[in-house]
């Protein structure tokens, strides 16, 4: 056998001097172990070579759920960044007007939804003026309308959130947005003892931002904290 180094000076030196660059390229360790099988012949079986393809597969399964793992962690702590941002938002308002219209702006936009309406039960038939005027963000509905309007009307239970994919829904709550809306989420508000129940409802157009897979604590907290809120106005007699 030759003792004339077939490798190039530089590169020999290289890998003599820091071995584990070898190791750790799995490219060419897959080409060394391939090298190695064929050297041996085609009866023998390397189970070696065997053990080590079983564990860079699990390692890359691995490696696959921690990146997933780490991509959810981000995702989530960026909804609570959120949903921090738009309580905040909501608590700097000082008048009653104020609090509605950041609700369809400022806090929308935080949450990154096109539409957001709040919509009140009530006995009257919603002519008043204020109402009206602030049609853009508040809608009012007649006793029982936020658990149909929920439910569509079918005997089910009434959770604090749902999440939904619609199309062509919604026009009594969105009017003429409701032909862009894909997907919503409906917040049910206790408005307090002795008044008829509230509804918050986000609207976006894209149909996967509210799926039913999805989890709901940081909207449920969101919805606590406005439901309060909405106590504190009424009862100041806005």
């Amino acid at each position: 056998m030759s003792t004339t180094p077939l490798m190039d000076t530089s590169v020999r030196d290289r890998i003599i001097a820091d071995p584990d660059l070898l190791l750790e390229d799995q490219d060419i360790m897959r080409a060394l172990v391939a090298a190695n099988e064929k050297t041996m012949g085609g009866n023998i079986v390397d189970l070696r070579g065997i053990a080590m393809e079983r564990l860079e597969s699990r390692l890359d399964r691995l490696e696959d759920t921690h990146r997933s793992v780490i991509a959810a962690a981000y995702e989530n702590l960026a909804g609570t960044n959120q949903v921090h941002r738009a309580i905040l938002r909501l608590m700097d308002a000082t008048r009653f007007e104020t609090f509605l219209r950041d609700l369809a702006g400022d806090v929308a936009d935080t949450l990154r939804v096109d539409v957001m309406r709040l919509v009140l039960e009530s006995e009257g038939d919603g002519d008043d003026p204020a109402i009206r005027q602030l049609g853009e963000v508040l809608s009012v509905g007649g006793p029982g309308f936020c658990d149909t309007y929920i439910t569509h009307g079918r005997d089910i239970p009434v959770r604090a959130v749902t999440l939904r994919q619609v199309q062509n829904h919604g026009a009594e709550v969105y009017g003429d947005k409701s032909d862009y809306v894909r997907s919503e989420a409906c917040l049910k508000l206790d408005l307090g003892a002795g008044r008829l129940p509230g509804m918050l409802v986000m609207g976006s157009e894209d149909p996967h931002l509210f799926t039913p897979q999805q989890g709901t604590d940081l909207l449920t907290f969101f919805g606590g904290v406005f439901e309060r809120s909405m106590r504190r106005w009424l009862a100041a007699g806005v």
